[in-house]
């Protein structure tokens, strides 16, 4: 079985930890249409950084986590266009 929390970490991030976070949230954030300016980013910036300090270390699993905590995991971004189609 894997565990994909562990223990919290009490040690300070360092630059590999930032840049494991930063990647999953731009991967997240530009897949769901999110600028990085606004309150959902903020979110799930905030989302991304506290699993990543209780223990979710994989990527994959911090990706889904995340996306799964706000309500993002299977969405895609549907172009405006494509909306007012259906």
């Amino acid at each position: 079985m894997v565990h994909a929390i562990t223990k919290p970490s009490l040690t300070p991030f360092d630059s590999r930890d930032l840049a494991v976070c930063q990647r999953v949230f731009d991967d997240i954030r530009s897949g769901a249409g999110i600028t990085k300016e606004s309150e959902e980013a903020e979110r799930m910036a905030a989302i991304t950084v506290e699993l990543y300090r209780q223990g979710v270390r994989e990527p994959s699993h911090l990706r889904t986590m995340v996306e799964a905590a706000r309500g993002l995991f299977g969405r895609q971004e549907i172009p405006p266009s494509s909306a007012k189609q259906q």
